[in-house]
């Protein structure tokens, strides 16, 4: 049950305004050294930017191309820290990128990018690059297009394929160590009295029900809000709207089953008509293709991808994978967002900066509030170290040691590890060892404790969908140890259901019968959940020409 009545009772060293990844880490970094750290979200943990992302723990290759050392340094340091911290999480992915004459990047410019990537990388665990010639190329990648094909290259960064989880464990690593985590929480005004926010008024999304956050002389306040940057500052004084911060751009990716010609490898590749970089990446059993990248000035909600960017996608993977042949059959799923830049006047999409920028408002005449503009799903452990260390210099306090660094997330755990294999064993009559695996993967260690569920009923053994290898036991997990409040958290963020198959609209019955049979839920209550699911799915993620009465021709 959500109870939030304590709020009020308790002063807060920190407020962060925001729950994806780097309101997570920047959660999780400031309750494990000792502030009394509250973190407000106005959806679903993981539900904005950090659900929408490529998926991809990397360092950025093309930003060598803006002279963004620093940035690609940092985000490789981070991917070897997110390798040996969450390997559960994130694991070590082969990309090949297709060189061709006439494109944007010549055969010289991909390798001296490559030497400099593994130079940059001198402490990586992962193999170095190598560069194929035209002749290997076309024997490892059969199905490619060779018109004007130069050769290719191989390099490793890493995958996050269950994005949501990453944040998640952070967010409940943050509440183990004292944090206070409330999803569905809006920042809705703040008090200020002379140069400093006194107190944060927030809503229950819910329940309709107001909150005040208390602070102290040295409480400082972190907006994490990603593109919703500026609606936060909204909230307070006009001296803080007096500059925008944020000019994202829009990304939008598609999701579509196996095709003849898909590669084992990850592609990342160039378009052929503009010469735009795009990843094609096998994920799940699925094929990941996107992400598009469109200045963006709209509402940021709903969001998803349009008919053109969909017809792009596919469009340009057929030019590269002839064999592919696919069409808008083909997509089983769409996603949309904003990634959250810096504002830049002038400057064309691909050539705003990715480095994040914490930004004080002392300069806006507010001393205690700091904004997180940009920042990227491979560099948020280290945003939470430096926005915590900045929160403790405006606190006038030495800041203790990070522990981010070499602490592993509360999951980690390798698959050869024997807890697993002593899992299989105990329930290898109940549950399959696919399943099994599975769990160990989606949730670390923590797959014992949902597991565990089995013991009270065997009917959680059963599976969510005949194609998928999520139990029913994740249902009751989700809804009574992590927050879920919705179907559309269960299937999204606690896990991908909804993104391999049909939107997970087919399972819709088994979550209000689970729901309401174990989690105290009644009948008027999932009726009103499968109504907004429908909702939620017909605005975000299933293609408007699928919405259509009638189909628009490709």
């Amino acid at each position: 049950m959500r109870n939030f009545t304590h709020l009020e009772q308790e002063t807060f060293d920190l407020i962060v305004i925001g729950g994806g990844i780097n309101g997570a880490g920047v959660a999780r970094d400031a309750a494990l050294r000792g502030l009394k750290t509250v973190v407000i979200e106005r959806g679903d943990f993981a539900s904005g930017t950090s659900s929408w992302s490529t998926r991809l723990v990397h360092g950025g290759l093309r930003y060598l191309e803006y002279f963004e050392v620093p940035l690609v340094r940092e985000s490789l340091r981070e991917r070897e820290v997110l390798l040996r911290m969450a390997p559960h999480l994130v694991k070590p992915l082969l990309l090949t990128v297709p060189i061709y004459k006439g494109r944007s990047r010549p055969y010289w410019k991909i390798q001296a990018g490559m030497c400099l990537y593994d130079l940059l990388s001198y402490d990586k665990s992962v193999p170095k690059h190598r560069m194929l010639p035209k002749d290997e190329f076309q024997q490892l990648f059969r199905t490619m297009d060779r018109e004007n094909l130069k050769g290719g290259a191989q390099y490793y960064d890493a995958q996050a394929a269950y994005a949501e989880r990453l944040c998640l464990e952070n967010i409940f690593e943050a509440q183990s160590a004292g944090a206070t985590v409330c999803n569905y929480m809006a920042a809705t005004n703040f008090d200020v009295n002379g140069d400093r926010i006194t107190a944060v008024h927030c809503q229950d999304q819910l329940s309709g029900q107001p909150y005040t956050l208390k602070t102290h002389d040295d409480t400082v306040v972190i907006n994490t809000a990603g593109p919703w940057v500026d609606q936060v500052l909204n909230l307070t004084p006009d001296a803080l709207r007096s500059t925008r911060k944020i000019g994202g751009t829009k990304g939008s990716h598609i999701v579509v089953k196996p095709f003849p010609g898909a590669p084992d490898s990850a592609l990342y590749v160039e378009a052929k008509t503009d010469g735009r970089p795009f990843f094609i990446v096998p994920w799940l059993g699925h094929v990941l293709i996107g992400t598009t990248d469109l200045r963006f000035e709209g509402e940021l909600d709903p969001l998803k991808a349009d008919n053109d960017e969909v017809d792009y996608l596919l469009k340009e993977t057929n030019l590269i994978i002839p064999t592919a042949n696919l069409g808008r059959d083909e997509v089983t799923f769409t996603y949309s967002g904003v990634r959250p830049l810096p504002y830049q006047e002038g400057k064309n999409p691909g050539e705003l900066t990715r480095k994040h920028i914490l930004f004080d408002h002392t300069k806006e005449g507010v001393k205690n509030l700091i904004s997180l503009i940009g920042g990227k799903l491979t560099t948020f452990r280290h945003v939470g170290e430096e926005m915590v260390d900045a929160a403790y210099r405006k606190m006038g306090r030495m800041a203790p040691p990070c522990p981010t660094l070499t602490q592993p997330l509360p999951g980690c755990i390798l698959p050869t590890d024997d807890r697993i294999q002593a899992h299989v064993e105990q329930y290898g009559d109940r549950v399959s060892t696919a399943t099994v695996h599975h769990l160990f993967t989606l949730y670390g260690s923590q797959g014992a404790q949902v597991l565990a569920l089995v013991d009270e009923s065997p009917e959680l053994a059963e599976l969510i969908h005949p194609q998928l290898p999520d139990i029913k036991a994740q249902i009751v997990y989700g809804f009574r140890s992590e927050m879920a409040e919705t179907f559309v958290d269960i299937t999204r963020r606690r896990t991908t259901i909804a993104m391999l198959e049909n939107y997970g609209l087919d399972t819709l019955p088994v979550l209000a019968d689970i729901a309401q049979r174990y989690c105290g839920w009644d009948g008027e209550r999932c009726d009103r959940n499968i109504t907004a699911y429908h909702q939620f799915m017909a605005a975000n993620c299933i293609p408007d020409y699928q919405c259509n009465p009638e189909p628009v021709a490709v």
